[in-house]
């Protein structure tokens, strides 16, 4: 059973205010104003298992050693290595970087492709790559990047009932208004990784604790104890 669209749209509402302040995923910080297709694209390639801050530093120092597609495909793949260590599987990561470089190349021209069925080519590209480039760079309103988080958060409140964030990708897709496809992304990243955490969540700081059936939960965090500091009162 999917939730009803009242029930989405309050939940995706309530988050877009909830994230505002929040430190945004590393992905989202390299595309920055610019959208720039290449930058997520690598960085996204150098995302997978990789925690956020790891993934902005190498990509940080990948770009700029090599801002350009021809640039990046002229380094030895053990440059590469050293310039995005320590991110998980770094030595397939670098292969799969000079390889998609070389196609975008020798393929397109070195432009980044706009479509699900050309991105897929590249080396190391999946669907969650592929839909995160085509919302970024390309402003694509017709896709839902899953990642984990999208995945967990998901199937947390009842909108899904999936195994993969393939199956939940499609799943979404009926359960979801479509002007929300291109956000859901941005906003259950951020909050699965400041509050929604998959251990532990932070139940009781979060705004839609009561749309939310906590699906597969055990264990809430405690609350925080906040200490204030002493004021002086002011007559």
């Amino acid at each position: 059973m999917t939730p009803g669209s009242k029930t989405v749209n309050t939940v995706l509402k309530q988050l877009a205010r909830a994230i505002t302040g929040l430190e945004l995923p590393a992905i989202e910080k390299l595309a920055g104003d610019k959208e720039d297709a290449f930058q997520v694209l690598i960085g996204t390639l150098l995302s997978a298992r990789t925690k956020d801050a790891t993934t902005l530093a190498a990509s940080t120092r990948l770009f700029a050693a090599a801002p350009t597609p021809a640039a990046m495909a002229a380094l030895g793949v053990r440059q590469i290595e050293r310039l995005i260590y320590p991110v998980s599987f770094y030595r397939h990561k670098a292969r799969f970087v000079k390889a998609t470089c070389r196609q975008l190349i020798d393929r397109y021209g070195g432009r980044v492709p706009s479509t699900m069925e050309e991105l897929l080519t590249l080396p190391g590209v999946g669907r969650k790559t592929a839909n995160l480039v085509l919302i970024l760079a390309h402003q694509s309103q017709e896709n839902i990047c899953v990642d984990t988080h999208v995945h967990r958060l998901s199937n947390r409140l009842g909108w899904v009932r999936t195994r993969t964030p393939e199956e939940t990708e499609q799943a979404l897709y009926r359960a979801v208004h479509q002007r929300w496809w291109p956000y859901i992304n941005l906003y259950f990243v951020t909050w699965g990784q400041n509050v929604c955490r998959p251990v532990y969540p932070r139940c009781g700081e979060c705004p839609i604790e009561a749309q939310c059936p906590r699906l597969g939960v055990t264990r809430r965090a405690r609350p925080a104890v906040v200490r204030r500091r002493a004021t002086t009162r002011v007559a």
